[in-house]
């Protein structure tokens, strides 16, 4: 690592100072997202204009190999009192933040005394440095996602500290001095390993906000319910048996106790209206364990599924299969009573196998398990990854003491709007399991008793509960202040009814109708098991619209709306029903249910505002990017972007790509199909796999990457001009029930066209002198590698490959069997060429074996072995092309089965 950071040392002493004082913000110096960042900073600490002491704020990039050297200079800046070194700002290739560099601090980052802000997230430290305990003044100190394993004594050095965040790191206990911080307001000990609490934990006396969510604790020491200042208690996905029954005496406004193994509550808590517990098994008794001589063995055999399987087996004696992008299954023992084959695939987000309701969102890709008849005899586990930006929204809490962050971040409270939930398709109807998550590995599991398609969905978080003919209240656990209640008598059956909580922020709402003094409730979404009405009125509670008390309400601006889930259609019901006002709430009777809407404004029509309101917040403002890269303008990046990334995004790739600049904004709704086609001049690749007539086919989610890296190819003769032609993004077919407000914006002929971006192929380069003379002798027969049956890799196909390849060339050609001679012979030839060396060498190995029946193959473990996995997919895909064509042709011209494949290749080449 040494001989890596000389360059970089130099360049850093010899360079002029002056051009990087710009960098210098008043008393902020902010270099964490500044290209090279420690280099500059290093430079600036030897400016001699740089009055060190008066830097009061400062951010460094720990992903920097610089990063060891900077910090050793951090003594220098004694009026620091806000000191960010975080990594976590690049993504590796199973798209988890990169961790920094930093392992240590210098003992002299003590001499910092006024410092009261420190961020040591996403680095690589194994132990807490001494020199932090040493900060007289911190207040605040994130040491989130660090390898940490031990929490020093001394920490209790820190007396002034108000926020503590250790999420993400292997702490297996905490010492007992964590008693004597007690000033400490915040503590996040989430996502570790702890199996237990210290008693002294109850001298936190000052602690409102305390995560101890994702561990391995059972019980909890009583002391906890010492901490009367506590309002936020977090403590889903432990293991815990028993809860101490004093936490019901806490003033919480939030106990989360879900996805425990809680088999009795006690009634004190049961009846809080601030608890959370779905997932535990209450009320179900614990079998009894077998006899040591009696107890199976549990332990499942292990198989994993490669790339290339389609299925796999299952037999009585169970196992769990892992698949290739990540699933997992579990079979029982017993779970199939003889061996079964299952078939898989995993498939892209479509509108034919993906339906979302009002304001989900797709979080995975869609897994087919087949076939779908198969009962089982015990329930079958299922395990599904999805992309897990909660674990960064979560994060973002913690560092809003930072500075621009807490911008970008709205903060851990947003998530308790929405959870994680599988869907499956049963007989008709999709329906959501229920789903244990795991957000410490971004996972989401199920256990079904029969096999259908499954994906992962985001949705508003849904209250239920079961009311008998003797009443009950039903609150939602997103606004405690919301609440139904149904009086004795209301039903005679037991029905069961469903909550969902859509909160509207006041800015949201004023910037879509243009009218600063509108506000509105929350919306409110209600369901139930019966298709009766009420025997009596039901009477709901909503707290009053934002800006709105009892004492200055003017009740003929206040409106209620009832809206029809199916038309989307809002009617006034205010004249209708009675409001009861208090201070805060109002409350009305109703006798049946779907959603309602309290609004206070001046509007006169307010039912279709609200629906064009409703419509707009299902609705995406995106930008199309169509960008190409600098060494290879025919390989083009074609991406769909909500209009907040745009900026990030381009500018991330702004080194590799260049292009137009992206398109104007265009109003999507979520999962809404379109298309991008290349015209005058420019046609996307005919043989790609994901191409249909000259289009890419795209459809939009807003959690996930919209984007397709292709390349085109143009008909014209690019070696004496250069070709200069466009990409336009197309709607697909237009849902029946589009709002209206999506279709103002629908432009061009047939209301489909939506952006064009310019795209220009310069002149092409020759090829290799010696491929050009053999491929102008008409004796030579057309290169294709493969055969009829199992699809061909044509000429145009491994251009294409060849454009992708790079420097690692000589590394491919290796695993193709080339002789290190032989790789030299074509570097030295066309020494001053890249592209010519990299066609030299893969049409030297074609020609060579294209006779050969396995020779796609060879070329498929050649890329993977030589870390091309990239390539070697596109190889898979346009292969799997060439074989659905092949199976077309035979259907088409009517041969059987019984063929041989030398006939059915001669028959098809006839037809």
């Amino acid at each position: 690592m040494e001989h890596l950071l000389d360059p970089l040392r130099e360049e850093a002493d010899t360079e002029e100072p002056d051009d990087y004082l710009q960098h210098l913000a008043g008393n902020r110096l902010t270099l964490d997202v500044v290209p090279n960042g420690c280099r500059l900073f290093l430079q600036l600490t030897k400016a001699p204009r740089l009055h060190l002491d008066q830097v009061e704020f400062l951010r460094l990039n720990t992903e920097d190999l610089l990063i060891t050297q900077a910090v050793s200079d951090l003594s220098n800046y004694t009026g620091l009192t806000s000191l960010v070194l975080k990594g976590g700002h690049g993504f590796d290739e199973c798209g988890k933040r990169k961790n920094g560099f930093l392992t240590s601090l210098p003992t002299d980052v003590s001499k910092i005394s006024q410092l009261c802000h420190l961020d040591l997230s996403f680095n690589s430290l194994r132990e807490l440095p001494v020199c932090v305990t040493s900060l007289p003044c911190l207040r605040n100190l994130l040491l989130c996602f660090n390898q940490i394993r031990i929490l020093p004594n001394i920490i209790s050095n820190l007396k002034k500290l108000e926020e503590l965040s250790l999420m993400s790191n292997h702490l297996t206990e905490i010492p007992e001095n964590i008693g004597q911080l007690w000033n400490l307001k915040e503590l996040n000990l989430s996502e570790n390993q702890l199996v237990s609490l210290p008693e002294e934990i109850g001298g936190l006396q000052q602690c409102t906000d305390l995560d101890l969510s994702g561990n391995r604790l059972e019980e909890l020491p009583e002391t906890m319910c010492q901490l009367l200042s506590l309002q936020q208690l977090h403590l889903h996905s432990n293991m815990l048996v028993s809860v101490p029954v004093g936490l019901a005496t806490l003033d919480l406004k939030r106990l989360d106790l879900q996805n425990n193994s809680l088999r009795y509550v006690p009634e004190e808590i049961m009846q809080c209206p601030f608890v959370h517990l779905k997932g535990n098994p209450i009320g179900v008794l614990e079998l009894s364990p077998l006899p040591e001589e009696e107890a199976p063995d549990v332990k499942l055999k292990e198989v994993h599924v490669s790339p290339e399987d389609k299925s796999f087996s299952v037999a009585p004696d169970g196992c769990r299969v892992f698949l290739p992008a990540g699933h997992s299954i579990s079979f029982p023992r017993g779970a199939v009573s003889s061996s079964v084959t299952i078939y898989f695939q995993i498939l892209p987000p479509d509108q034919q196998h993906v339906r979302l309701g009002h304001h989900e969102v797709l979080l995975s890709y869609t897994l087919e398990l087949q076939p779908h008849d198969v009962q089982f005899n015990q329930d079958v586990e299922i395990c599904i990854p999805y992309f897990g930006t909660a674990k960064r929204r979560r994060f973002g809490k913690m560092t809003a003491g930072a500075g621009s962050e807490h911008n970008i971040f709205k903060g851990r409270r947003s998530l308790r709007k929405r959870e994680v939930v599988i869907r499956t398709y049963c007989g008709q109807t999709w329906t959501d399991l229920e789903t244990t998550q795991c957000a410490v590995q971004s996972e989401a599991t199920c256990k079904v008793p029969h096999f259908s398609w499954f994906f992962v969905v985001s949705r508003l978080v849904e209250d239920y509960c079961q009311v008998p003919k003797e009443g009950k209240i039903l609150f939602s656990s997103i606004d405690h202040n919301i609440r139904i209640e149904f009086p004795p008598g209301s039903t005679q059956e037991t029905r069961t009814i469903s909550l969902q909580v859509l909160q509207v922020s006041p800015t949201d709402l004023q910037m879509l109708i243009g009218d600063s003094h509108s506000t509105s409730s929350p919306l409110l979404c209600l369901s139930q098991s019966s298709s009766t009405n009420f025997l009596c009125p039901v009477k709901i509670q909503l707290p009053l619209p934002p800006g709105v008390t009892g004492d200055t309400v003017d009740l003929s601006r206040l409106i209620l709306l009832h809206g029809d889930s199916q038309a989307q259609n809002w009617t006034d019901i205010t004249g209708q029903v009675v409001f009861e006002i208090s201070h805060i709430y109002a409350r009305f009777q109703v006798d049946h249910f779907s959603w309602y809407w309290l609004w206070y404004t001046t509007k006169t029509y307010i039912g279709e505002v609200a629906k064009n309101v409703y419509n707009r917040l299902r609705m995406y403002q995106v930008n199309f990017v169509a960008l190409q890269r600098k060494k290879d303008p025919e390989q083009v990046l074609l991406q769909c972007v909500p209009k907040q990334k745009v900026d990030n995004i381009v500018k991330k790739l702004k080194d590799r790509y260049k292009g137009p600049e992206p398109s104007d904004l265009v109003e999507l709704l979520e999962g809404e199909q379109f298309f991008a086609a290349f015209e005058q001049g420019i046609q996307l690749h005919s043989e790609r796999p994901d191409c249909m007539d000259g289009r890419i086919s795209f459809v939009f989610y807003s959690r996930m990457k919209n984007l397709k890296e292709i390349y085109v190819t143009s008909p014209l003769d690019r070696r004496k001009n250069e070709v200069k032609g466009q990409v336009s993004f197309y709607r697909g077919s237009v849902p029946e029930s589009l709002p209206k407000e999506a279709t103002k914006h629908r432009k061009g002929p047939n209301s489909y066209w939506m952006a064009t971006l310019p795209l220009k192929l310069p002149k092409l380069k020759p090829l290799p002198e010696e491929y050009a003379k053999e491929k102008n002798r008409e004796s030579l027969p057309p290169l294709n590698l493969g055969n009829a049956e199992t699809g061909y890799l044509t000429e145009t196909n491994l251009l294409s490959i060849a454009r992708r390849i790079g420097n690692d060339w000589k590394t491919i050609g290796m695993n193709l069997q080339l002789s290190y001679g032989e790789l030299e012979r074509i570097r030295y030839k066309n020494r001053d060429d890249l592209e010519v060396q990299i066609l030299d060498m893969l049409f030297s190995w074609a020609r060579k074996n294209f006779d050969q029946q396995d020779c796609v193959q060879k070329l498929i473990q050649a890329m993977g072995v030589s870390g091309r996995q990239d390539i070697a997919e596109e190889i898979m895909a346009v292969v799997e092309l060439g074989k659905l064509k092949y199976s077309q042709s035979i259907r088409r011209i009517g041969l059987d089965q019984g063929h041989s494949s030398e006939d059915s290749a001669i028959a098809m080449s006839q037809s």
